[in-house]
């Protein structure tokens, strides 16, 4: 018995063509068919032409949804589907009635093929054959060679994430990537099977509009296929990708693939975004005398940020993953992601705040904090306000921006306490967490209050805000 295929069709506004399409792809030579039409939320009467054309063939079936575009009405009518076989053929187009035999004969025979497409013309606002590049994997990263009527697996299909429903055109192309991220190959049928309609306002004409912000869409969501045979990210003059990405080092430790994404909420030097539960800290462009000396010398801020959280357990959020790429060997780009923190504020909401819920028991634990940073060798040299997180009791307390620490295991008494110069708080409040310090060392709490006291940051002193006697 032969293999069903389920013929898939997206329609929006498409009362004017519908019937021909239906018409085209009921008219194969191959059977068992079955035809599942998912209406788009459509303004006309799309729906209605597609309910009757139902009545009238008992192997197509129509259904409707919100409008959500035609990579959820495709994804919605595969759903639906029964078939071995998919074939997607858009609302305005015409396929031969010899299509579906030939793209079967082809998946039948050879198992290593995945994708079976056919070559094209056009017809209406234009005509002429549709040439295609000859298909490559290593071009298909860089444009498009694959019509959306091509049939493939449903099995293949299910190993995908479907078509994205939130790109913002050239579905098709982000979904044949996912469809060869693994292998497989691709034939095109030698004769015209599919007919193409060109008109104004049709989905192929708009996308050209939209070129930047498919690449970033295929660059966030294939980075694996495109490192493979590109070398690194698509570009937007994209013939020039392998070569700009000759010079181009992209290196990434960890598994994260969304790094512009979330929403910003620090955008200074440095840029932090929240993604989901992840805390994103895209560092500044160096200049060009600081990037070769992090390109080709010394590690870059992500890596120590990353490898600097790796010897940290607890202290500090949970590393991720970070990233840089070199230019030519000079360092251009670096970001760094790790967990986001379960403790909500930050040191300098303490300051000026004396009626802080549990402030004194939240100092103590901050001290008692330092203290175990200095008891297991850490210098944290930018230990500021905005760096030292805690919880609503102090049961928790974190510190963050970690690229200048120090691991050392001869830190003398004075580096030590001069590692609260910069926590810029009233007297009392330092006191109360120096000498939860000082008792957490065995040491005495007298002396190290008066020492930190006196220590006070210059740019503070200078600034005339040092706040011991707010």
């Amino acid at each position: 018995m032969k293999p069903l295929v389920s013929v898939i069709m997206p329609a929006y506004n498409a009362s004017e063509w519908l019937e021909e399409a239906l018409t085209s792809v009921i008219a194969s030579d191959y059977r068992p068919l079955e035809v599942i039409v998912v209406d788009d939320g459509s303004k006309d009467d799309t729906l209605i032409k597609a309910q009757s054309f139902a009545k009238k063939h008992a192997e197509v079936v129509a259904y409707s949804q919100p409008n959500s575009g035609a990579s959820a009405a495709r994804n919605n009518a595969i759903r639906r589907s029964h078939g071995v076989y998919i074939l997607p053929v858009d609302a305005d187009n015409i396929i031969d009635s010899r299509y579906i035999p030939e793209a079967v004969e082809v998946l039948e025979r050879r198992p290593e093929v995945k994708v079976v497409s056919c070559r094209a013309d056009f017809f209406g606002e234009r005509t002429g054959e549709w040439k295609f590049p000859a298909f490559s994997k290593r071009l298909l990263a860089r444009k498009n060679m694959i019509d959306t009527c091509a049939m493939y697996r449903r099995a293949d299909y299910d190993l995908t994430s479907g078509y994205m429903e939130n790109c913002v055109a050239r579905e098709d192309w982000d979904f044949w990537l996912s469809i060869f991220e693994h292998g497989g190959e691709f034939v095109r049928l030698p004769q015209i099977r599919l007919h193409y309609r060109v008109r104004t306002g049709s989905k192929r004409v708009t996308d050209r509009l939209l070129k930047r912000q498919v690449v970033d869409a295929v660059n966030k969501r294939h980075p694996d296929y495109m490192r493979r045979y590109l070398g690194g990210p698509l570009h937007y003059h994209r013939s020039w990708s392998r070569f700009i990405n000759f010079f181009r080092c992209e290196k990434q430790v960890g598994k994260f693939d969304h790094w512009t994404e979330g929403n910003i909420i620090h955008n200074k030097r440095n840029i932090l975004r929240v993604f989901e539960d992840k805390v994103i800290k895209s560092f500044a462009i160096p200049p060009l005398w600081r990037g070769i000396i992090y390109g080709l010398f010394t590690k870059s801020k992500a890596r120590r940020s990353y490898e600097y959280a790796l010897r940290m357990p607890n202290l500090t959020p949970a590393p991720i993953a970070y990233r840089e790429v070199r230019v030519c060997g000079v360092l251009r780009e670096s970001a760094y992601v790790c967990e986001l923190s379960k403790a909500p504020y930050t040191f300098n909401d303490l300051i000026g705040h004396k009626d802080f819920p549990n402030r004194e028991a939240i100092l103590q634990s901050i001290g008692r904090f330092t203290a175990v940073l200095h008891q297991q060798g850490i210098l944290h040299r930018d230990y500021s306000g905005g760096n030292i997180l805690f919880n609503e009791d102090g049961s928790l307390v974190q510190v963050i921006d970690l690229n200048r620490i120090r691991f050392t295991k001869n830190l003398c008494r004075q580096q030590r306490l001069q590692n609260f110069e910069r926590l810029n708080i009233d007297r009392e409040a330092l006191c109360t967490m120096v000498t939860a310090y000082a008792e957490a060392m065995q040491e005495d709490a007298a002396y190290d209050c008066e020492y930190v006291v006196t220590h006070r940051w210059y740019k503070h002193i200078k600034q005339n805000i040092t706040h011991l006697d707010d």
